[in-house]
């Protein structure tokens, strides 16, 4: 009979373990979908102004509805998940997703830049729950010792649906073969076929069994307590605003890229610049992996300081515009961006006890600076040149350096 006993659990042990390998997928997924995204975001912009003669600032206005939906969604969407859980906030994330991905169907039937606008803002709402949701939940679905390896592990694939995107847009969205009248068709087509797939992902989480893990974490929340105001911690305070200042750095480097290439390196067509992000991402993914590894040898915070002070350096060298050799060094910037989301995510959070919720609530939040950052390039753009709007994000990579200082002072 306890032999007996003992099998059953052993059975229901293995069945559990496929379940979470199983829902785990499932969320990793859910990084690759927000990349792709982002990825085919940047292609867009140049697109756009092309397409729908729109100036730099204009086209910058995609990044403001794309990232300034993550700052209007991030508490709801928190609220939301406290009361329904996780899985409930990604099946609604992922129908968000899919409502302003069909809603490129008549905004290309319009040609409207409105349009697509109101389209990838309610995208963005549905990526900003899943954001909110995906990140915690990854560190949950397994050994608690194996929570960080697994979040890196998922962002890693959002670094690959980041490669992804501009390949898709460089081959989709450029195409010379393409009639002047039929523009915005491969577009439509695109957003379509991504509709599609992530109802089959929302089809497949609402089918799937996972653990319900706030009552969990609530009790370890109350066990800790908060003794201060969530303001009052100065790293957490600190980090919100470096996070704000990278994400704008990060999202206005990447939208005018496409530009910038086309203009700093000679007979270079917009598909080949296109091609040329997709490097950018790859270098921005290996960045992800080497520099996890090297972690383990390096102080996250001396490691960001680090990586911050070089990308300072290698803004300098795109300011001043050396045909291909800047161009070659804005691609390195992708490389030492890698991990400054997440470090100063992790070190954001980090001790915040019954605030932790709050407190990345707030985090997801800050991506905010990136709806800001492009508007403000996109103008300098038109009035002095790209290279010129450059000195932006150069100086967003100052303000990551010096809170990195402080933390590194503070450990």
């Amino acid at each position: 009979m306890f032999a007996q006993k003992e099998s059953l659990r052993g059975r229901r042990a293995s069945s559990a373990s496929v379940s979470t390998r199983w829902a785990f997928m499932l969320v990793t997924s859910l990084f690759f979908m927000w990349g792709l995204s982002y990825g085919l975001l940047d292609v867009l912009n140049k697109h756009f102004q092309l397409t729908l003669n729109v100036s730099k600032a204009q086209s910058g206005l995609l990044q403001a509805a794309y990232f300034g939906a993550y700052f209007i969604v991030a508490l709801p969407a928190g609220y939301f998940m406290d009361r329904r859980g996780y899985r409930a906030g990604i099946i609604l994330g992922l129908l968000f997703y899919a409502a302003g991905a069909l809603l490129f169907i008549p905004a290309a039937s319009a040609n409207s830049f409105a349009l697509f606008l109101f389209a990838l803002f309610v995208i963005a709402c549905g990526l900003g729950c899943l954001e909110t949701a995906a990140n915690p939940f990854a560190t949950v679905l397994g050994d608690p010792n194996g929570a960080e390896r697994r979040l890196n592990l998922a962002q890693s694939f959002n670094g690959l649906g980041q490669f992804m995107g501009p390949l898709i847009g460089g081959a989709m969205f450029f195409s010379s073969q393409q009639p002047a009248s039929e523009a915005q068709e491969s577009v439509k087509f695109t957003y379509v076929a991504i509709a599609v797939l992530v109802l089959l992902i929302a089809f497949l989480f609402s089918r799937t069994t996972m653990p319900d893990v706030r009552e969990a974490q609530d009790q370890k929340d109350l066990q800790q307590g908060a003794t201060r105001s969530l303001w009052q911690h100065k790293h957490f305070t600190g980090a919100v605003i470096a996070q704000f200042f990278y994400i704008a750095a990060q999202v206005g480097v990447g939208a005018f890229f496409i530009n910038y290439v086309t203009e700093h390196w000679a007979d270079i067509s917009n598909a080949t610049a296109a091609y040329l992000l997709s490097v950018a991402m790859i270098a921005f993914m290996v960045g992800r992996f080497f520099s996890t590894w090297l972690m383990g040898r390096i102080r996250p915070a001396t490691l960001l300081a680090v990586y911050a002070i070089i990308n300072v350096s290698l803004c300098a060298l795109v300011v001043s515009g050396i045909e291909r050799v800047a161009v070659v060094a804005l691609i390195a910037v992708f490389f030492f961006m890698s991990i400054m989301f997440p470090t100063l995510f992790a070190m954001g959070v980090k001790n915040m006890g019954a605030q932790t919720k709050r407190a990345s609530s707030f985090m997801i939040m800050s991506i905010v600076g990136g709806a800001i950052m492009p508007w403000f390039m996109g103008s300098m753009a038109d009035h002095f040149g790209t290279a010129s709007a450059y000195s932006l994000p150069l100086l967003c990579f100052v303000v990551v350096f010096r809170y990195a200082l402080s933390q590194r002072k503070a450990v």
